[in-house]
C-alpha cells in the first residue's frame, strides 16, 4: 500500500514537472463586418470576414527541454465566418490549416521551422501597412502576381525556414521550399530588418523558380519602414515584382495617429508597370476603436481609381470594369482570444 502511495505521489511529482516544462494555447480572432461596395454602376451590401484583421482559430504549443532548447508547433486555420467555414485553400487545393501549419526548434541559435508559412517577402507587405493588408483598404489591391502561376505571394508548402535569435534590434530569415513538383512552389527567399525606438526598417527578397506552366521564374522585391513620432507613425513601402516581360512597381505612404483607444489610419498607394492593367491609384481612410484588449470597432473606406486597361478593386464581390472606378465602405467588430 505505502509503495502505491509512493508511486502515485512519484508520478504526480513528474507530471507537475512536465506540465510546468509544456504550454499548449487555444487562440484565434473572429472579426466580422458589413460592407457597401460600388464598382462604376454596379454596387453590392453584405456580410464580410477579415476586414480589420483575418479570422483564424489555432493551437500552438512549446516545450522546454532544458540547455536553452525548445520545441514548438503552431496549427492555424482560417475562418469565414458568415458561413462557417473553416480552412482555405493552400494553392493547390482546400485545407484545414490553410494560415499556417509549422514544428520548430528554437534555442540560442535561432529558430528552425519546417512545414506551410508565411514567405519571407511577403512581410513587408502587411507590417508596413496601416490596414495590415486586411479590409477594402489593402495595399494588396493594387498588387499583382502577373500571370505568373505562382502562389507565393503570401505563403508557401513544405518551407525551411530559419530566423535569427535576437541581436539587439536586427532580425531576419531565410527560407526555401523544394516545391515538390507541384507548380509555382519552388520558392527562395529572405528578409533582413532592424528595429529599435521608433525605427523600424525591413528588406525582402523572394524568387519562385519557373517550373509546370510558368514561362519564366517570378521574383518579389520590396522594402518598407515606419517611423514613430510620439502617437503619429508614417510609414512608407515600395515594392516590384518580375515575370517573363512583365514588371510592377508599388509605392506606398501612409500614418497613423493615436489619440486614446482610438487609432486614425490613412494611405495612398500607386501601382504602375509594364502593362496598361497595371496602371491605377488607391487612397484609404480608416478608423478603429479598441473597447478592450480584445474587442474593436472599426470603419474603412476606400477608393481606386484604375487608369485605361487596369481593373483593380477593392475586393469585396465584386470586379471592375477596365479604367473603372472601385470603392468599398466596412464597419465591424473584431474580438480576439
Amino acid at each position: 500500500m505505502k509503495k502505491s502511495l509512493l508511486a502515485l505521489a512519484a508520478l504526480t511529482a513528474f507530471a507537475g514537472v512536465a506540465s510546468a516544462q509544456s504550454s499548449v494555447t487555444l487562440f484565434g480572432i473572429v472579426d466580422q463586418s458589413v460592407f457597401w461596395t460600388k464598382n462604376d454602376n454596379t454596387s453590392l451590401k453584405g456580410v464580410a470576414s477579415n476586414q480589420l484583421n483575418s479570422n483564424r482559430l489555432g493551437f500552438r504549443g512549446v516545450e522546454d527541454m532544458g540547455g536553452g532548447l525548445k520545441a514548438g508547433f503552431w496549427l492555424e486555420a482560417g475562418m469565414t465566418n458568415e458561413t462557417g467555414a473553416v480552412g482555405g485553400s493552400n494553392g493547390f487545393g482546400s485545407v484545414m490549416f490553410n494560415r499556417r501549419s509549422t514544428v520548430s526548434l528554437m534555442g540560442n541559435f535561432g529558430e528552425v521551422r519546417i512545414g506551410r508559412d508565411y514567405t519571407p517577402s511577403f512581410w513587408n507587405y502587411t507590417i508596413f501597412d496601416p490596414f495590415g493588408t486586411n479590409g477594402p483598404g489593402s495595399m494588396l489591391n493594387l498588387v499583382n502576381p502577373l500571370g505568373g502561376g505562382n502562389v507565393t505571394l503570401v505563403r508557401d508548402n513544405s518551407t525551411v525556414g530559419y530566423f535569427l535569435p535576437a541581436m539587439g534590434g536586427l532580425y531576419g530569415q531565410l527560407q526555401m521550399a523544394a516545391g515538390q513538383g507541384l507548380q509555382g512552389q519552388k520558392y527562395q527567399g529572405g528578409r533582413l530588418g532592424y528595429a529599435a525606438g521608433p525605427l523600424n526598417v525591413a528588406a525582402a527578397y523572394g524568387k519562385t523558380s519557373q517550373t509546370g506552366a510558368m514561362i519564366d521564374g517570378y521574383t518579389d522585391k520590396n522594402i518598407g519602414a515606419s517611423y514613430a513620432f510620439g502617437p503619429a507613425t508614417l510609414i512608407g513601402q515600395y515594392s516590384k515584382r518580375d515575370y517573363s516581360s512583365l514588371d510592377q512597381k508599388t509605392w506606398l505612404i501612409a500614418g497613423t495617429y493615436a489619440i486614446g483607444a482610438s487609432t486614425l489610419k490613412a494611405s495612398f498607394t500607386k501601382s504602375n508597370g509594364s502593362s496598361s492593367a497595371l496602371q491605377a491609384k488607391q487612397w484609404a481612410v480608416g478608423y478603429q476603436y479598441d473597447m478592450s484588449k480584445r474587442t474593436a470597432l472599426y470603419t474603412t473606406y476606400s477608393s481606386i481609381n484604375n487608369d485605361t486597361g487596369a481593373a483593380m478593386n477593392v475586393g469585396l464581390g465584386l470586379g471592375s470594369v477596365a479604367g473603372g472606378k472601385s470603392q468599398g465602405l466596412v464597419l465591424g467588430v473584431r474580438h480576439a482570444f
